[in-house]
């Protein structure tokens, strides 16, 4: 699965020995969305994710010179509407002194071509409304931004109440 795109850059998909470089990544992405105090997990956890018994995600990492500049973070969703899996796309992420050079472009393309290998329906990922390089990016690579859905969460103490409390009563 390696891609080399340019004499010094390569795509391939992560190993263990990357994970703290990947974490190192997740960090400055948070940084850079100004979300660092979110940043509550750690390199261990996230290594058990993606490698242990039950892999949640997967990592590719755009590597040049022996050095992970960039990584793309996604797994396997459903589609009801078109019966296949989908890929979500959870992170992308260059180092801003690399952007500019077709790395982030190297890595989502070897996403959509993971997802057309395994007969997936769509790739799918949000966007930060601010970000208007990211979503210029995505334009760029063919990519539709929704204006009507909107992203729900629950977590945290609220995930904890609505997995808890009975909404519903039996008559």
């Amino acid at each position: 699965m390696n891609i080399d795109f340019n004499s010094n850059v390569k795509v391939r998909a992560a190993r263990v020995d990357d994970v703290d470089a990947v974490f190192g990544l997740i960090r400055a992405l948070a940084a850079y969305e100004g979300l660092s105090h979110q940043v509550v997990g750690d390199a261990e956890t996230l290594k058990a994710h993606l490698f242990g018994e039950r892999p949640y995600a997967e990592v590719l990492v755009a590597e040049r010179d022996d050095k992970i500049v960039g990584f793309a973070l996604f797994f396997q969703t459903y589609s009801t509407f078109l019966t296949r899996a989908g890929l979500y796309l959870e992170d992308l992420f260059v180092l801003p002194e690399e952007r500019g050079q077709g790395i982030g472009t190297a890595l989502i393309q070897q996403v959509a071509k993971i997802a057309v290998e395994r007969q997936c329906g769509r790739v799918e990922w949000a966007v930060l409304d601010w970000n208007a390089p990211a979503i210029a990016f995505y334009d760029k690579v063919g990519a539709s931004v929704l204006p009507d859905w909107r992203i729900c969460r629950v977590s945290d103490r609220a995930l904890q109440h609505l997995a808890s409390s009975r909404i519903f009563t039996d008559k």
